[in-house]
């Protein structure tokens, strides 16, 4: 099968500073101020044309950065990734402007993504009618609820027909009549041989869905195969993560990132 996705020494590095005149005298002096942190560090997967990839890790471990890399939001801070096809990511309120009403944003969207005025119009219908936000479509977005938020970011992402689809804790919000929805249409893109990657908390979700599992643990891979071997084992993980104490999760995390 052709790569989809190669992701090689993906790293992405922040600045952490104690204030802003940390931060001003690392632009200005020779000398390094800061804390340097690591989103991402020696990420390392790839995806076959039809691959459907679940990311996940407790909170902190990098599913978002990463899945925005991918997308081409944030750029890495080193390591290279080769991507067959648009790329589409559906997050809440991904892209979204708030001052522009709904119809706005999906207008603006789409002509970002390279359609004409009369292939805008074609699709803006089934845009509207798919998010279920007929009332409030030219309402400013920054009145909407996260759902809603969430709802129009799905429906424009999904009807641009992407080659590779990404979907970041987009359904964690909303009603579960909509989640549904949103699960029967990834149900037809996987049928259609779409390549996905979702990042999710519902472990309920990753096993119906996806086929292949990458765990993310602080910003480093620390497992990626077949749903039915990762799943099991980052689910020990999390009984015995949930039992631990506060000061001996900051201890567990603190032995992760310096290794």
């Amino acid at each position: 099968m052709d790569k989809a996705i190669k992701a090689k020494n993906i790293t992405k590095k922040y600045k952490l500073y104690n204030g802003n005149k940390e931060r001003l005298l690392d632009l200005i002096s020779p000398k390094s101020y800061g804390k340097d942190f690591y989103a991402l560090n020696n990420v390392d997967f790839d995806a076959e044309k039809g691959d459907i990839i679940g990311f996940i890790g407790i909170n902190g471990s990098g599913k978002s950065t990463l899945s925005n890399i991918l997308a081409g939001i944030v750029p890495e801070t080193s390591g290279t990734v080769e991507l067959n096809g648009q790329v589409s990511l559906i997050a809440v309120a991904s892209g979204l402007k708030g001052d522009l009403s709904g119809r706005d944003n999906i207008e603006l969207k789409l002509l970002m993504l390279g359609f004409n005025k009369d292939k805008i119009k074609e699709l803006e219908p089934a845009i509207i009618e798919f998010a279920e936000l007929e009332n409030f479509i030219d309402q400013p977005v920054k009145s909407y609820s996260s759902g809603m938020k969430s709802r129009l970011g799905f429906a424009i992402s999904v009807n641009v027909d992407p080659d590779i689809l990404i979907i970041d804790e987009a359904l964690s919000v909303g009603d579960k009549a909509f989640a549904e929805k949103s699960l029967n249409k990834m149900r037809e893109f996987k049928n259609c041989g779409k390549t996905m990657i979702f990042v999710s908390h519902s472990l309920g979700q990753m096993k119906e869905f996806c086929e292949k599992i990458l765990w993310l643990e602080y910003g480093t891979v620390k497992d990626f195969g077949s749903t039915e071997e990762v799943i099991p084992k980052y689910e020990k993980f999390l009984k015995k993560w949930k039992k631990m104490s506060n000061e001996e999760r900051k201890e567990y995390r603190n032995s992760k990132v310096n290794n």
